[in-house]
């Protein structure tokens, strides 16, 4: 099971806690790569790809939302 944040707010070591939280998960998929026979570099490499391809979806799902956005309030100021 994964730790919940100990508050729903911010608070000074709340991403220190997500990083423990998240610690077993991580480490059992390393795991679970370097047994299928990934070397742990080409592990960590992957790691850091998919973390910037996600960076990069959530940037131009953003960018998309707002363009959606300023076109729907075009089309209200039309009527």
């Amino acid at each position: 099971m994964i730790s919940p944040p100990r508050r729903a707010i911010a608070y000074p070591d709340r991403e220190v806690d997500c990083q423990e939280a998240m610690e077993p998960g991580f480490q059992a998929i390393v795991d679970c790569m370097l047994e299928a026979g990934w070397a742990r570099g080409e592990v960590m490499r992957s790691l850091r790809r998919l973390v910037a391809a996600d960076n990069m979806t959530q940037k131009e799902n953003a960018r998309v939302e707002a363009e959606l956005a300023i076109a729907r309030a075009m089309i209200r100021a039309r009527k």
